[in-house]
């Protein structure tokens, strides 16, 4: 593995020039300085010449990438960067903003000038390709301006952290003639349900600013274990908030702090067993696990939650014999309303129940001697 320099290539149709350096702000010995214009993408394929280890590139964003969060920013045009690099120089802050840390879910502004550290890729004839898997994803709504899918859980939503590939990857590799694709807002890995994403820069940049001002509303189901307490009657408020930390392998966790982000979610009792409950969970704000910590924070953690759940129920419940049993973890976005970015039609998508977690209720419902709960679980996919 060696250090090279990263060349970068501009749009298809403009042949390749040396990048051109201008006077604002003053480049500084080891730098290299871009406008947006000139930057096409940082590719393995690019590479040509070393360049000395304390030699950075200076970024400065223009409307075209504004509205963008940071991540996916270099994830798009540092091809060839493995993803995980990606999130580790953002975790370490050698990329940075303005002279100052951000994190992955910093939202890229008009002017912001970003610096990227060396890279370290392979060389070409060193690096492995492997093919990105097809994309088989249930569509629930699609036009010129938004895709929206069901994702199953298992599938992350972009690659990264020991992922190769993500739905964001399948579907630009399912998509080849799609000038733009790019993912709206996110969902955890082992979460299911109503994922959006955008066709145009300009629906991005309208969805983004209704989740941001709390005008698209989310859904989720969520089976928790643990008594819904009687006093909070079939609905409860949580405003706690949360603080995002590292573990020291780099893994990333939440946990509810007084100076932490502010966080608020209203859960509403759907139906209730002995020591498990359905609840519907309402987002008005987007911190990350914000669901999953909340819950746990409630002393009603989530079945199946890996990171913040009760490990020894989700082992048992795992059990190929377990009744009940499931594999996974019950979350999932089942509802999301919003406002088309281009019409201002109020559109609401819907995505059932998986299998395994409708089989998981019938038999909480069986073992509580009760009947079925069909009619809480939504089956329709409405788009009007």
């Amino acid at each position: 593995m060696t250090f090279y320099r990263l060349h970068l290539r501009n749009p298809p149709a403009i042949r390749f020039k040396a990048p051109i350096l201008y006077s604002r702000p003053p480049q500084t010995a080891g730098q290299i300085i871009f406008r947006m214009k000139e930057l096409g993408k940082i590719s393995q394929k690019s590479v040509t010449s070393p360049v000395a280890s304390d030699q950075v590139s200076m970024i400065e964003i223009d409307d075209s990438a504004a509205g963008q969060r940071i991540d996916n920013f270099l994830l798009r045009v540092c091809k060839g960067v493995p993803k995980s690099h990606i999130y580790r120089i953002l975790r370490s802050g050698e990329v940075r903003v303005n002279k100052g840390r951000v994190d992955a879910q910093y939202r890229l502004a008009f002017g912001d000038l970003v610096r990227v550290p060396p890279i370290r890729v392979a060389k070409a004839d060193e690096a492995v390709h492997a093919p990105v898997p097809s994309a088989h994803f249930e569509i629930l709504f699609e036009d010129e301006h938004m895709l929206v899918i069901d994702k199953p859980a298992g599938v992350a939503v972009h690659g990264g952290s020991g992922v190769a590939f993500g739905v964001i990857e399948q579907l630009r590799a399912a998509r080849p003639q799609a000038k733009f694709l790019e993912l709206v807002h996110r969902l955890d890995r082992e979460t299911s349900g109503v994922l959006m994403l955008a066709k145009k820069r300009a629906a991005l940049v309208n969805l983004h600013e209704q989740i941001r001002e709390n005008r698209m509303d989310k859904r989720y189901y969520a089976c928790v274990h643990g008594e819904w307490a009687s006093d909070w009657g079939r609905r409860r408020a949580v405003k706690e908030p949360l603080h995002k930390y590292l573990l020291p392998d780099g893994e990333r966790r939440v946990r509810v702090q007084p100076d932490g982000l502010p966080s608020h979610t209203i859960f509403n009792l759907v139906d209730r067993w002995p020591g498990y409950a359905l609840l519907e969970a309402e987002l008005k704000t987007g911190r990350t696990h914000q669901i999953r910590v909340h819950l746990a924070h409630l002393g009603l953690p989530i079945i199946g939650d890996a990171k913040y759940g009760d490990f020894a129920l989700n082992k048992a419940l795992a059990r190929a014999n377990a009744q009940p049993g499931l594999k996974r973890m019950f979350l999932h976005a089942y509802r999301l309303k919003l406002t088309h970015p281009a019409t201002g039609d109020t559109l609401q998508f819907e995505a059932p129940l998986p299998a395994d977690c409708k089989r998981f209720i019938a038999q909480l419902a069986g073992t509580a001697g009760a009947g079925t709960h069909e009619q809480s679980h939504t089956e329709t996919k409405t788009h009007g």
